[in-house]
């Protein structure tokens, strides 16, 4: 091989290599920088798909992936978070958030390149903040990408004058499918459009390709893409397969679409080029925002009959299932660690509904003394250390993964409050048991010492519902309230301690019935602290 095209060749691949990871880089700097934001852009879903296209559009720039971002969307589908119309908008946005990467390609900061590699690479060296270190990732990412993309083209140079690459050309040229081929199979390889687009404006830019070639090569680039979201549903819910597939009939509808009309939509591009003056790379970024933009206007009128097609595509069989999957998805961790805390978050929610119940239970054991109360708690309790289960074992999933400073503070949070949702579940354990014991050695207890146990068995659940009123809609009212109870249980706890001391002292009860007693108000005590440090989380995260 000649010494000169082997340079080129190696030049090339490196670049390109390069090109991939600065991409990759760039992508999960801002992701890591920006992850409080794409919670709460998420939060903006409605049920109005327009909405849904504009929040696509900025996660997807926030994440720098479309496939990554649409990734995050079937794990809220599967979760149940979002429609699958809610989910069709986001889809639709990811698509024209993603062509952003390609216009900041097209402007020409190769002369820059060098300084972002430095500053890029101080910022992540010398600074100890995480933020600073995101910062730098997001500019090293910059240079790097350039830099990628300027060894590319000195690559590629020597090989676009090859025979074998000018047949290919031609033949692309020539054959529309085959170009539309050609740019599916290597967007699926490398599983980023970014980078095939990038490519293909490089060859653009420099006259190796004519427009009528990369036109095709960019709509396959567009399926492509759709490959990585297909692979990342196939062990998911039936309601993540059908998003999957919504994007699939987008992306490949759009193309038959510009196929049938290829000679007009040449024609129009050139015009713009030739009219705006524009160079080679920013002509293919139009081109690729013209059509994920008018493919968006052809099928957002059309959104209810998507949904549709994919539900008929692939009906929900057995919806008890489908209903009960959970919120961690482990696609979240990846793509966005933010939205994975975020769907423990439901977790907890979900949790403190269930302990609510098994509380109430519990009190209707010790009232109603009918077993069928004490077989609920055991029934569970076994549901509740299963959810506990499958979030420490996200948690460890989480914790290999680089987490912001926010996102930290999160995570430790999170575990927390699974802490202290657990020792409320022990104290309704206990609580049972101590009936088991009081029915098995006919212990009773007096009228005045049932009445007190029931109005502490009140303030206490009072508490319970409150808290999770906080943790649903971090309404600070109620947090606070919760506080104003917690105090008052404490008060209560040692009143009817001194009361029952005094019932004891007088004969009125029994040895056994004093230490039950005062066992059960004890517990009941307990679980108002817990309740208590939940409301001080709400508390903290709004002052924070």
């Amino acid at each position: 091989m000649d010494v000169t095209l082997q340079k080129q060749i190696f030049e090339f691949i490196g670049g390109l290599g390069l090109f991939v990871f600065a991409i990759t880089y760039l992508g999960e700097g801002l992701q890591k920088s920006t992850g409080e934001r794409l919670r709460k852009v998420i939060d903006t879903f409605t049920s109005n798909p327009i909405i849904g296209v504009f929040a696509g559009m900025i996660s997807t720039i926030l994440v720098q992936s479309s496939s990554g971002m649409i990734i995050i969307v079937l794990g809220l589908v599967s979760a149940r978070f979002m429609t699958l119309r809610q989910a069709i908008g986001v889809i639709m946005g990811a698509n024209i958030g993603t062509t952003l990467t390609a216009f900041i390609i097209g402007i020409n900061f190769s002369s820059y390149f060098l300084p972002a590699l430095a500053v890029g690479s101080m910022l992540i060296v010398f600074f100890y903040s995480k933020k600073v270190h995101y910062i730098g990732q997001v500019i090293f990412g910059f240079g790097a990408l350039f830099l990628g993309l300027e060894l590319m083209g000195d690559g590629m140079r020597e090989i676009v004058s090859l025979d074998i690459f000018q047949d290919f050309i031609l033949n692309m040229g020539n054959n529309p499918f085959f170009g539309v081929s050609m740019g599916t199979i290597f967007t699926a390889v490398v599983q980023k459009s970014s980078v095939s687009i990038g490519v293909l404006q490089e060859l653009y830019k420099q006259d190796s390709i004519s427009l009528t070639a990369a036109l095709p090569v960019l709509f396959g680039a567009n399926i492509g893409t759709t490959v990585t979201v297909v692979l990342a549903s196939l062990s998911a819910s039936v309601l993540a397969k059908r998003a999957a597939l919504t994007h699939v009939l987008l992306n490949v509808s759009g193309t038959i679409v510009f196929l049938v009309f290829l000679p007009v939509f040449t024609a129009f591009i050139s015009v713009v080029q030739v009219s705006f003056h524009l160079n080679g790379a920013i002509t293919i970024a139009v081109a690729h925002a013209v059509f994920n933009i008018f493919n968006t206007l052809l099928w957002l009128p059309f959104v209810g009959v998507l949904v549709y097609l994919v539900t008929k595509a692939f009906p929900e069989r057995n919806t008890f299932v489908t209903q009960n999957q959970g919120y961690l998805d482990r696609q979240f961790i990846e793509q966005a660690p933010t939205v994975a805390l975020s769907q423990v978050q439901k977790e907890i929610i979900e949790m403190s509904h269930l302990l609510l119940k098994n509380f109430v239970q519990a009190y209707s054991y010790l009232s109603t003394r009918d077993r069928i109360h004490a077989q609920e708690v055991v029934n569970l309790m076994e549901i509740l250390e299963n959810k506990e289960r499958k979030i420490k074992a996200y948690f460890l999933l989480l914790s290999e993964n680089a987490l912001s400073t926010l996102e930290s503070e999160d995570y430790f949070r999170l575990q927390e409050e699974v802490h202290y949702l657990k020792r409320i579940g022990a104290h309704c354990e206990n609580i049972t048991e101590f009936v088991d014991y009081q029915l098995a050695n006919k212990v009773f207890f007096t009228n005045e010492a049932s009445s007190d146990l029931e109005e502490m068995f009140q303030s206490t659940s009072k508490a319970l519902s409150e808290t999770i009123k906080a943790l649903e809609s971090k309404n600070i009212k109620s947090a606070r309230g919760v506080l104003e109870i917690e105090d008052r249980i404490d008060r209560m706890e040692r009143v009817l301690r001194k009361k029952h001391i005094l019932r004891l002292n007088k004969g009125e009860c029994s040895g056994a019935a004093s230490i039950l007693f005062v066992d059960i108000i004890n517990n009941l005590e307990r679980i108002g602290d817990y309740a208590e440090k939940l409301s001080q989380h709400i508390l903290e995260q709004n002052n924070s």
